[in-house]
């Protein structure tokens, strides 16, 4: 999933003030632009405190993503009454008064950006715009899982600390210079946290899941194939029960690299499947060995269908620390492999 972060600041880092009013910073250029990045997300993110205080209709938004600890959102908001788009809201508790509105996601406390992410991809939703406030923002870059961050600041307005609402600057970790531009007097500097690796992404997944047709037919599991590239290169391919009945893909390919004696610390592995968290043939899971060698980044194409286990893979590894990319568009390759489980 490509997460976008946006969102617009006083001179002195306020999202907003704590008067009655709403505190406009954008101006009609930025807002402007703003719509068109909305344009190409396929779901857009807001606080719960931003449903509340700014009653937002997102109007024209596909996905319409909120997130409540508290539970306190009222089902006459415009988030919810306006429009036909899809709503979905992660909270700590179960929300019945919104039933027919939303689909509410119960989530354990904290609700973590990982946890977001993940649901999110499950449900198809691959682009994804997160606007605040102050507390998702600040969720989203601390786990390492936004990709890009627009921040648009108005250097006319000031609120200051005695009138100052919620307050949040973005300063990258990692040092990276961002895009600017000018839009009717507000600055807008956009980070691209992350480089574009789809193309070569692409590739070595489509190399696992050619791997996988390898696998015997069996009732009781997934054909899977994988492959893992080595900061330098090496390669090493698996696929389930290749050389025991017992051994999965991701297991099979880590095999022929140990037995190669090569480091796996900081090595991608690409699997045609999201790697299991729970296993019953042997003690530890294909998420655990990953974690234990250090592996920097996961790739996979399809979630794992909940034919046998409830899978955690993706979300343990990404609360982990450890990169995850999925692409959706191959899945079905995947799944017509494993169509006789279906």
């Amino acid at each position: 999933m490509q997460v976008t972060l946006s969102f617009a600041r006083s001179a002195d880092g306020y999202l907003d003030d704590q008067t009655p009013e709403r505190l406009i910073l954008s101006t009609e250029a930025d807002w402007a632009a703003v719509h068109r990045l909305r344009s190409e997300q396929e779901a857009i993110l807001v606080g719960a405190e931003t449903v509340r205080r700014d009653n937002p209709s997102l109007k024209g938004v596909p996905v319409r993503v909120t997130v409540t600890r508290s539970g306190d959102l009222s089902p006459e908001s415009r988030f919810f009454t306006v429009g036909d788009a899809r709503r979905i809201v992660f909270s700590t508790q179960p929300l019945p008064r919104l039933d027919g509105l939303a689909e509410v996601i119960l989530s354990p406390v904290p609700i973590t950006a990982a946890r977001i992410v993940t649901e999110l991809e499950r449900r198809g939703i691959t682009r994804l715009m997160v606007e605040g406030g102050a507390e998702i923002l600040a969720l989203f870059v601390e786990e390492g899982l936004a990709d890009v961050v627009r921040e648009a600041i108005n250097p006319t307005i000031t609120v200051g600390e005695a009138l100052g609402g919620a307050h949040y600057c973005f300063t990258p970790s990692n040092g990276i210079d961002p895009e600017e531009e000018l839009l009717d007097g507000m600055e807008v500097r956009t980070y691209r946290l992350k480089p574009d690796r789809s193309t070569e992404d692409c590739a070595a997944l489509s190399e696992a899941i050619a791997v996988s047709r390898n696998c015997p037919i069996s009732q009781s599991c997934y054909r899977v194939g994988a492959l893992i590239i080595t900061p330098s290169g090496e390669r090493f391919t698996g696929y389930t029960h290749e050389s025991s009945a017992t051994h999965h893909a991701e297991q099979e390919a880590v095999i022929k690299a140990e037995a190669a004696g090569v480091s796996l610390r900081g090595a991608t592995i690409y699997t045609s499947m999201e790697p299991c968290s729970k296993r019953a043939s042997e003690p530890e899971s294909c998420t655990q060995l990953i974690l234990r060698h250090g592996f920097a980044r996961v790739v996979f194409a399809c979630y794992e269908p909940a034919c046998f286990v409830c899978c955690e893979g993706a979300y343990t590894l990404r609360r982990a620390g450890v990169e995850v990319a999925v692409y959706p568009a191959l899945s079905e390759k995947v799944l017509q492999i494993n169509k006789h489980l279906f």
